[in-house]
């Protein structure tokens, strides 16, 4: 088996996208604000770990959510505030049709005979600089049979992952568009307003181009968000 290296789709077609909202441009309140779902997903962990729930579980699980959150020598996810409830239920379902469609074929071509598997690790510019969006698009990727990430720049916004089945260039670029439209849908379920409209735009510029997905250039996102 014969792991091929493939330089990004878009790295020499114009600059990374600007990071997202520093944390020092939030107020406190904003900070706290886009920190709660976070904190409320830790304390549902905690409070299934001891599967029982009274004032003393709860009040720890709050503490424990703050510490890990204040403390930890970690990057700060500032979640956008902002959650669309259709574009959410599409990405959940497009997800578990990628997960059966890509288990049947990896099932299939593990009791095919003769078939000699050829595999390629490849370099995919993402669309922005957000950590939680590069966070959940690794995530959403590797659960599909058949694509894992192996590492990820975080300064260079690509993503590397090692990818199942790719015999010829249609097939690396059929992978590299999937991640991309990928976290397309994710900046579009749960990215800030900036993301969301930045991606769009992108989208919009493509198709009018006759661009594929896999052409996807990094979008421009501004620094601060005006409605933070």
């Amino acid at each position: 088996m014969t792991d091929a290296a493939r330089e990004p789709v878009a790295a020499d077609r114009g600059a990374a996208a600007p990071p997202p909202p520093r944390r020092e441009d939030l107020t406190r309140w904003q900070v706290v604000w886009r920190q709660l779902p976070l904190l409320a997903v830790l304390v549902a962990l905690w409070l299934f770990l001891w599967d029982h729930v009274d004032v003393l579980t709860v009040t720890t699980g709050v503490i424990l959510a703050i510490v890990v959150t204040r403390t930890l020598y970690l990057p700060p996810v500032l979640l956008s505030g902002r959650f669309n409830p259709w574009r959410g239920l599409l990405l959940g379902f497009i997800m578990m049709y990628d997960v059966t469609v890509a288990s049947i074929q990896v099932a299939a071509r593990a009791v095919q005979p003769g078939w000699q598997p050829m595999n390629a690790i490849i370099a995919v510019q993402l669309l922005t600089r957000s950590d939680l969006v590069t966070t959940l698009t690794a995530e959403a990727i590797t659960v599909v049979p058949g694509t894992v990430v192996v590492d990820i720049d975080r300064e260079r916004g690509l993503l590397y992952l090692h990818a199942f089945a790719t015999r010829s260039e249609a097939d690396l670029e059929k992978a590299t568009a999937h991640v991309l439209a990928t976290e397309e849908r994710i900046v579009l379920a749960i990215g800030t307003r900036e993301q969301a409209a930045a991606v769009r735009e992108a989208r919009r510029q493509r198709k009018s181009q006759g661009r594929p997905q896999s052409e996807t250039q990094p979008v421009e996102i501004p620094d601060r968000e005006e409605d933070a």
